[in-house]
């Protein structure tokens, strides 16, 4: 998929307030050949996906392995509302505390001083963190109104075809 057409589905307005979201689902190969995917938060800088993670996370070594990875924002309500984006991870490793994790974790609602309370438990926990930075390298919005999944949308067609001919 050519980057105009990747700029064109993260542009749209949908796309948008799905990268605004704060978790996604992660799926990545773990180191034993199998698939994982897991629940992670996420920040969207207008470019790329970051998450961040403890040094010693177990999805570090496979990631280095094979850094292919797909991601998945969606909404809870019906119609579903699904970006799906693929990339490749790269790992940075950063003393103490990812910017994108405080940024991350202040979307949840707390007063002043439990802010200040999270960030002195945050701190005392990690000495370092690991960004793992997605810069997407396709990407396709499912609203089930205007946007189908290919298999539903094939169907769709042939069935249009069959009735037209």
């Amino acid at each position: 998929m050519d980057q105009h057409a990747i700029d064109e589905v993260l542009n749209r307005p949908l796309s948008q307030e799905l990268l605004a979201r704060d978790l996604a689902r992660l799926a990545f190969v773990a180191l034993d050949g199998t698939p994982r995917a897991i629940p992670i938060g996420i920040v969207w800088n207008g470019t790329e996906i970051v998450m961040c993670t403890a040094t010693n996370a177990r999805k570090l070594p496979a990631l280095r392995r094979n850094p292919a990875v797909a991601l998945t924002i969606d909404t809870e309500s019906h119609p579903p509302r699904v970006l799906l984006l693929r990339g490749n991870a790269e790992l940075d490793v950063v003393e103490g505390i990812a910017d994108e994790y405080l940024q991350w974790n202040g979307t949840y609602e707390m007063t002043p001083e439990q802010r200040a309370e999270w960030e002195v438990g945050v701190k005392a926990l990690y000495d370092g963190m690991v960004r793992i930075v997605v810069k997407p390298t396709w990407a396709k919005l499912i609203d089930f109104e205007t946007t189908l999944p290919t298999a539903i949308a094939e169907l769709m067609q042939r069935q249009q075809d069959r009735q037209n001919a």
